[in-house]
């Protein structure tokens, strides 16, 4: 376990930050909220925090008109002697949103912020302070390294229920005072409408806050953009927001169900059947609506690197936007794979590079549980228990890759199945033999739906050393099923464990993993 308590470095901020929240409440039409000053602009859905290093970060709001954008940091909450950051000018060409990079930060430090939002014709007019904090990546590995993930986030029709509370395992995962939240994906369903009332089981409805844009299926650029604002209404996301920094990665429903890059629709919910230009609309939306830095380069990458000081990297994959279509997947040879080239060779490259004692491969799907697309396959594993097939050729190369290239502590983190699990791939069970052994990591839903637990594919020789799972499909948030995982690195003897956790926080599974193999 780290050294450090658990009693959040943040929770002297916990009060002011939720008041914060609160009066900063939208209402689902978007409505200006109650304190704004007329005629000056407001920042009614939170502030964001994302790609934290050990010296810098990347600052999130959204105005509700036009402004300029103004960070300001202190070491302390009272502000004193703050310094001031310039940033962008908020216009409907980015729904009124933008970012302000931050640089030249003090290393392992907590960074107090607010953003103001002034009229671009007078800055004298300007609305409330929005508050937030992060702390920055430490550059000392006595330090050690928390933070927390999960995914999939308003699926299958359930979305922000006022009566249960909203989005409450945000408050669990906040409890733990992480120094950043990784979302593996599914940060919203763009492809499943809101409705007022859903019928539950035991005969009791599920009420929904809805709006316009979650009414149908997402196909225009403002209808992405409102799938974004949506997940924004609820106060426990947004306070875990102005909290906790992300590394966000994406997977299929930010665009709709199960897509690849060509697919044209038969989903007669759809007027645009090009997934490509649906693609391009959401990856739009997607940049405006996260602190993501590679998403504003010229090439527009999902897939990066993101570094927290000696203790860990976090390889963050895009397995959707490179990938070849989906098939029976069992095709001998493929170059292509889920990946692409470029992306897998990157990958290599970079692992080779890293001097972190752990590094997380931040995958959006799982490796070896089968996830059909029926007839056709959408993950990696087909079912078959042979030797790699199909996508499955890209996953043996890079897991040679690690053992001939002596690459220690890698761990795969993921989610999308909508249930939590271990599993542990050996090669002594396994068809393909040439790795070393590795454990991968699976949590979600955070307010979705819950499944069974897909089958395995013995091709890696997964051993499932653990799982939580419902029966029955479609388990409801109010039924349970709900999880996020919990990594911890210890800076003294560099141990990294993992929690799997439910949603109000209690541990089902722990696992203990030990720095400098390249295999365990």
């Amino acid at each position: 376990m780290s050294h450090r308590p658990l009693p959040g470095r943040r929770s002297v901020l916990r009060g002011s930050l939720a008041a914060s929240a609160a009066l900063s409440l939208p209402t689902a039409l978007g409505a200006a909220p109650a304190f704004a000053r007329s005629g000056r602009p407001t920042a009614g859905w939170g502030v964001q925090a994302g790609d934290v290093t050990c010296d810098s970060g990347l600052v999130w709001v959204r105005s509700d008109r036009p402004a300029r954008m103004v960070v300001e940091t202190s070491a302390t909450e009272s502000f004193r002697n703050p310094r001031r950051w310039h940033g962008p000018l908020l216009g409907p060409g980015t729904d009124f949103t933008g970012t302000t990079p931050l640089r030249g930060l003090p290393s392992g430090e907590q960074i107090h912020y607010r953003v103001l939002l002034a009229d671009p014709d007078d800055p004298r007019r300007a609305g409330e302070p929005v508050t937030g904090t992060f702390r920055t990546a430490s550059a000392k590995r006595r330090d050690g390294v928390r933070f927390v993930w999960s995914g999939d986030l308003a699926g299958q029709g359930w979305g922000i229920n006022p009566e249960f509370g909203g989005y409450t395992i945000y408050n669990a995962m906040a409890a733990l005072d992480p120094d950043f939240f990784l979302c593996s994906g599914d940060n919203i369903y763009a492809d499943g409408p809101i409705t007022a009332t859903v019928a539950l089981p035991d005969g009791r409805t599920w009420r929904n806050i809805t709006t316009e844009e979650k009414a149908k299926v997402a196909e225009t650029l403002g209808e992405f953009r409102g799938n974004f604002r949506y997940n924004l209404l609820d106060e426990n996301l947004r306070a875990f927001n102005a909290r906790v920094p992300s590394i966000v990665q994406w997977d299929d429903h930010e665009v709709t169900n199960n897509w690849y890059p060509g697919e044209i629709l038969t989903d007669t919910r759809y007027t645009e059947k090009r997934v490509d230009v649906l693609a391009a609309r959401a990856r739009r939306a997607f940049s405006e609506y996260f602190p993501i830095s590679t998403l504003r380069r010229p090439d527009g990458r999902v897939y990066r690197v993101r570094h927290h000081g000696p203790l860990l990297d976090v390889f963050v994959l895009d397995m959707r936007t490179y990938r070849n279509a989906n098939s029976p997947d069992d095709q001998p040879t493929d170059p292509q794979g889920i990946l692409g080239r470029e992306q897998l060779e990157w990958l290599k490259r970079e692992l080779s590079r890293s001097r972190a004692v752990w590094k997380v491969i931040a995958a959006d799907m799982p490796v070896g549980l089968v996830v059909p697309d029926a007839p056709n396959i959408e993950a990696v594993a087909q079912g078959d228990p042979g030797k790699p097939l199909g996508r499955e050729l890209q996953i043996a190369e890079l897991l040679r890759f690690v053992k001939h290239r002596r690459i220690t502590g890698t761990v795969w983190l993921t989610a999308d199945v909508h249930h939590t699990s271990a599993q542990h791939y050996q090669p002594s069970k396994a068809a393909f033999t040439d790795f070393e052994p590795f454990w991968e990591f699976v949590s979600g839903p955070l307010n979705a739906g819950a499944f069974p637990a897909n089958a395995l594919d013995g091709t890696f020789g997964p051993d499932r050393v653990f799982v939580k799972a419902p029966t029955t499909a479609n388990v409801s948030p109010a039924g349970g099923f709900q999880f996020f995982g919990e990594v911890d690195i210890d800076g003294h003897s560099g141990e990294l464990t993992v929690r799997l956790r439910e949603q109000d926080g209690t541990v089902l599974f722990t696992q203990t993993l030990q720095p400098g193999l390249v295999g365990q």
